[in-house]
């Protein structure tokens, strides 16, 4: 073989190594390129991801004060909103534990609670959506309820209706204060009175004693 026609071969041989070395060393950039744009994708989608995206199932938060509970919340699902402090929680169920050790129960489809510092604190409730209260063999029924935790009150902005042993109530609007536990009924009220249905004075002593 001519020292000519060996150069060439030699020629062609690194031209076609060098090719191959440029399109592994490309292919590697593109591969690297692409990772890091999927990354600065992956970072980005999370950045603007919203605080109310974060989803608890099962949820159940409560407040101890000492050895006693002060509230208790129970839902399907949770999710929370950073930013507002609010936590959006599917078919609601919040018990609110008097010292006497007698609960107040309110249930709703929909609850909105507004913590405070550290989450530990109830500053602010509502319930929306077939709204039930139960308080002392009381029922009460209603849309939506609102609960302040500076006034400690339950404030029902729209109609409720309210049963009990041989009486039935109806008003527009009601507020409930739970630190002496008293019920404010206001606007159209209504009044029904079952007689043979009331309780017996034993019974309705019983009640106002506890």
């Amino acid at each position: 073989m001519s020292g000519r026609r060996f150069r060439t071969i030699l020629l062609v041989g690194i031209s076609a190594l060098l090719g191959i070395v440029v399109y592994k060393v490309g292919e590697s950039m593109w591969r690297t390129n692409a990772k890091d744009f999927r990354n600065k994708i992956a970072r980005a989608t999370l950045e603007n991801l919203p605080e109310s995206a974060l989803t608890i199932k099962d949820f159940h938060r409560a407040q101890v004060d000492g050895d006693r509970k002060v509230w208790e919340v129970f839902g399907d699902e949770a999710r929370y909103n950073k930013d507002e402090k609010l936590l959006a929680v599917q078919k609601a169920r919040i018990l609110f534990f008097q010292k006497d050790d007698t609960t107040i129960e309110a249930v709703g489809k929909q609850g909105n609670l507004w913590m405070g510092e550290g989450q530990s604190d109830l500053e602010k409730a509502q319930l929306l959506g077939d709204v039930e209260v139960t308080f002392r063999g009381y029922v009460l029924r209603t849309n939506e309820i609102l609960y302040f935790k500076s006034r400690n009150m339950m404030v029902l902005p729209s109609r409720v209706s309210i049963k009990g042993e041989g009486m039935e109530l109806d008003g527009s609007h009601m507020e409930i204060s739970l630190n002496d536990e008293k019920l404010r009924l206001n606007g159209n009220v209504k009044t029904k009175v079952v007689p043979n249905k009331l309780p017996t004075k034993g019974r309705s002593d019983e009640n106002n004693a506890g």
